[in-house]
């Protein structure tokens, strides 16, 4: 039996702060990873986004919201899929997205992970931010194969 999903909280002051954040979970990434981001419309989910992409990458790489397109393809290794959900209107428009053939296998960046409804997946991080006076506040929490791995980078992001 599983125990408690395992959470860890930290402020983000700055927008520093968030690419920080960012910089420390590209950098652990594997493949297979589903970062859901959740937060409301202005939280920081695609500047999070951006820097996530640009710190796996190693370089400045342009990263459009994919608000429109709702999923962008980065060639890193493995591949980034960066998907904005936000005007999906059913959970069964996600399968002509094609994510789940990256679901496993490459990474995925989520915005508005809310849309899949039922079929939420279930070992994913899950980033939820929101704002806090100036800043904002992160709450990262892991699904069963990330239990390990946020008491590492809990350790990390607390340096």
């Amino acid at each position: 039996m599983a125990g408690p999903d395992r959470q860890i909280t930290l402020p983000l002051p700055t927008p520093e702060a968030t690419d920080r954040l960012a910089r420390v979970l590209a950098g652990a990434a594997q493949a297979g990873d589903i970062i859901l981001l959740e937060g409301p419309i202005g939280a920081g989910k695609s500047h999070f986004a951006r820097a996530y992409i640009r710190a796996r990458m190693g370089r400045d790489e342009d990263v459009p919201s994919p608000t429109f397109t709702l999923v962008q393809e980065y060639d890193a290794d493995p591949p980034i899929w960066h998907a904005d959900l936000y005007r999906l209107g059913h959970p069964d428009d996600l399968l002509e997205l094609g994510l789940e053939e990256a679901f496993g296998r490459d990474i995925c960046l989520i915005e508005w992970p809310d849309r899949f409804g039922a079929d939420r997946p279930d070992d994913a991080l899950t980033l939820a931010l929101r704002a806090e006076g100036e800043g904002r506040v992160a709450s990262l929490t892991g699904g069963p194969g990330w239990q390990d791995r946020l008491e590492r980078l809990g350790a990390l992001l607390s340096d």
